[in-house]
């Protein structure tokens, strides 16, 4: 478990966190969701101190990360970020590699490991021996996480690793992430500013505001069924009906049904058996029909 109690992050005169208290459940998906200035990134970065506190603790399992030297708690926890962060001379094996032998293991055994995490991730082993501008940004994206996998981390952390990527690749890659976490049992702490992005992956989502206050937190559908106050509604978009879906079927396709949202926009198809919708099947989990779909369906 991560715990953070009272902490506070000064730059200076500028004020990013206050008084700041969180717990981050082992074994499941955390995300720190809020728009520009909200702190979360800087929360993030105190798990693996690339930012120290100006005040307060930051835990993980009872220990206080102030007592462990900083490099050392960096190899040992997992961290992707959103320019994927490679090193431009090195192949993607290599890369992959990098904090393994960092850490004293053999050559042949870290890059094998490289190999079997280019698979985890979904990247074929022929790509192994390029280099980082030969790949896509999706597929740099890729050679990030396994990197970030490569030590077994108990941790992962994430700040807005999908933010450059287009939509079709961000949601490859989202899913990845799904799959990972369920096969690995890895503790993922993931920054985003895109809500629909935090109800698809978080079992616990953290609505922050200005200076990492918890406006609200809760899993998607406790937060989705119950906003705490109106930004929380204006955030989610529940405020302007964009969630209330309705049914329709499509012109000239038989009894094929569609759900749109408040402004007649198409969201999502009904794949349910028997064509209805449960309640279960709309969870932000169960992918039987679009992201956009399940997330209103549970409102």
């Amino acid at each position: 478990m991560i715990e953070f109690r009272d902490v506070s992050k000064r730059y200076g005169a500028d004020l990013a966190v206050e008084h700041f208290s969180l717990q981050i459940p082992a074994r499941k998906v955390t995300v720190l969701v809020g728009s520009s200035g909200s702190g979360k990134t800087t929360l993030l970065r105190m798990i693996n101190r690339m930012v120290d506190p100006t005040s307060g603790v930051v835990e993980i399992d009872g220990v206080d990360v102030q007592t462990v030297a900083a490099v050392a708690l960096r190899r040992s926890i997992g961290y992707v970020m959103q320019s994927s962060g490679l090193l431009p001379h090195r192949r993607v094996v290599d890369n992959i590699a990098t904090v393994p032998r960092l850490n004293g293991t053999a050559t042949p055994a870290a890059r094998e490991r490289a190999l079997h995490l280019m698979d985890v991730v979904g990247l074929d082993r022929s790509f192994a021996r390029r280099f980082p501008a030969e790949l896509s940004g999706g597929q740099q994206q890729r050679v990030g996480v396994a990197r970030a996998l490569a030590v077994d981390p108990n941790i992962l952390l994430m700040d807005e690793p999908f933010g450059a990527v287009d939509p079709i690749v961000r949601s490859d890659l989202q899913q990845e992430v799904l799959r990972i976490q369920r096969e690995t049992e890895t503790t993922i702490v993931f920054v985003t500013h895109d809500i629909d992005e935090a109800f698809l992956l978080g079992d616990q989502v953290v609505i922050l505001g200005t200076g990492g206050h918890i406006v609200q937190q809760g899993t998607p559908e406790e937060i989705l069924a119950h906003p705490a106050d109106d930004f929380v509604a204006s955030f989610v978009g529940s405020d302007r009906g964009k969630r209330r879906l309705t049914v329709s079927t499509r012109a000239g396709q038989g009894d094929d049904r569609v759900l749109v949202d408040a402004g007649g926009y198409p969201v999502g198809v009904i794949a349910a058996p028997g064509g209805k919708l449960s309640i279960a099947d709309a969870s932000p989990r169960s992918r039987s029909i679009s992201n956009k779909t399940d997330q209103a369906g549970d409102a």
